[in-house]
């Protein structure tokens, strides 16, 4: 990447819309435009964008020579006071794929380069307008789908992560300096901290670490989702409930067993929570080796689910429903799982002496039905451990918590340091191990490849 180019992009998704916006940013993004733009349609007026205030917008023109390509917007923001630190400019065009690529062409005809994937966001971080953490949570906020993501998002955007880090990289930094001033003064045998207040000092810095690291946990859920699966014997009404949870048709309902052979995964919102919905094959013995392969993925799921929903067939005969009831104890984890008893409307008389009240009953014929059991869904989640509100910090970054993790580590070791009465040498590289950890969350210490990795999944033209 040259940070010397220009570069530009479409900053809007594809698609017919009422506007587009093209980005450029660059030391020669007002030439550029400057080059194309008029206020008036006879060309006879030009614009000098160095003599107008910045965050400032201007109606016009855009010329490709004698050829019109349309009226437009332009936004001006000048550096350092933009996104990226640098000369910014936003055409604001009528909506539309030619449109759009057609000013996006002249623009790079006239100086400009493609833009990469989130190379505008790059650049703001390479100009030091957000460290590396905020960058992470433009992508994040893009992707939300959920108010809880949102925001969680925006938290870390205005810097709640970042501050945190900073909070903790300074104790750390105090505790080190203690030691490495004593280190200085090692001919003189001066004490500047009694080894048990080292120790102490230590210890309280990892279990604030520990506490944020544990809610990494809501945190994966807040970001990606709920994984739930819905899984149970063939005909047992699992691609109904899915159908009727998503509230379209999206999975083929028939008397006839077998009819899902893989797994279907679509998203739905369930009380502010997202759940990654996923219809299986039904768990049977079976000699077909296509159902067989469906089977075995629908086990996979199951054990890698969040949650899942196990349908028993409530109108089967008694042996059957028994069957089925001793799978789920034999077979699934009761804490991960919400056993289910389908067709509740065409029950088998016997099943009320088969299952307990508390136990879950539905119809899809009956919505209060349905209510009670999203009730249950998000009762249950809440109680393995999940908090989906909360005014703290929540880590929703696997990245994150790897790099807090090793300053934990880092920090256990300096402890095993003290306690074998280790010199303070052997204390300060365990420390300042820690602060490079540290760093790496918000890439004040960073290698191009990890920089490389987060930006490629940004979309172009942020």
């Amino acid at each position: 990447m040259n940070l010397y180019d220009t570069i530009s992009a479409i900053s809007t998704p594809s698609g017919e819309g009422g506007i587009a916006v093209i980005r450029i940013s660059g030391d020669r993004a007002f030439a550029i435009i400057e080059n194309i733009f008029y206020k008036d349609i006879k060309k006879e007026k030009k614009i000098t964008l160095s003599e107008i205030p910045s965050h400032t917008i201007h109606f016009g023109y855009l010329f490709e020579n004698e050829y019109l390509v349309d009226e437009v917007l332009i936004s001006v923001f000048k550096n350092p006071n933009s996104y990226t630190g640098e000369d910014i400019i936003e055409v604001s065009s009528h909506g539309g794929i030619l449109v759009s690529q057609k000013i996006l062409s002249l623009i790079l005809k006239n100086g400009a380069r493609y833009a990469e994937p989130g190379e505008f966001t790059k650049r703001a971080f390479l100009n030091k307008k957000i460290d590396l953490s905020q960058a992470e949570a433009v992508a994040d906020l893009i992707k939300s789908k959920t108010d809880m993501a949102h925001n969680s998002s925006l938290m870390q955007l205005e810097g709640s992560l970042s501050e945190y880090v900073q909070n903790v990289r300074q104790d750390i930094l105090n505790v080190t300096s203690l030691v490495e001033l004593e280190l200085d003064f090692a001919e003189e045998d001066v004490e500047f901290v009694r080894k048990n207040d080292l120790e102490i000092k230590i210890e309280e810095i990892i279990t604030r670490l520990k506490q944020i690291i544990e809610s990494y946990i809501s945190g994966k859920v807040i970001r990606d989702g709920i994984n739930l699966v819905v899984a149970g014997k063939p005909n047992s009404g699992k691609s109904s409930l899915f159908n009727l949870l998503l509230k379209s048709n999206r999975a083929i309902v028939s008397e006839i067993s077998g009819t899902t052979r893989d797994y279907l995964e679509e998203n739905l919102i369930i009380k502010g929570i997202q759940f990654n919905l996923i219809d299986t094959a039904g768990l049977r013995t079976t000699s077909d080796i296509i159902e067989s392969e469906g089977i075995k993925r629908s086990q996979e799921k199951i054990q890698d689910a969040d949650l899942t929903l196990y349908l028993i067939d409530s109108s089967d005969d008694a042996e059957k429903i028994m069957e089925s009831i001793k799978y789920f104890e034999l077979n699934l984890n009761s804490n991960k799982t919400i056993k289910i008893f389908s067709k509740s409307d065409i029950a088998n008389k016997q099943i009320n002496r088969l299952c307990s009240d508390d136990e879950i009953k539905i119809s899809i014929f009956e919505e209060e039905s349905i209510e009670r059991l999203k009730d249950k869904m998000v009762i249950r989640i809440s109680d393995n451990g999940i908090k989906f509100y909360s005014k703290n910090i929540i880590l929703t970054n696997l990245r994150h918590k790897i790099c807090l993790d090793n300053v934990v580590l880092c920090l256990d070791e300096s402890l095993k340091s003290i306690e074998k009465g280790l010199s303070g040498e052997f204390i300060s590289v365990d420390l300042r191990n820690a602060l490079k950890f540290l760093g790496e969350i918000t890439g004040e210490i960073t290698n191009e490849d990890i920089l490389n990795n987060i930006f490629l999944k940004f979309c172009i033209g942020k």
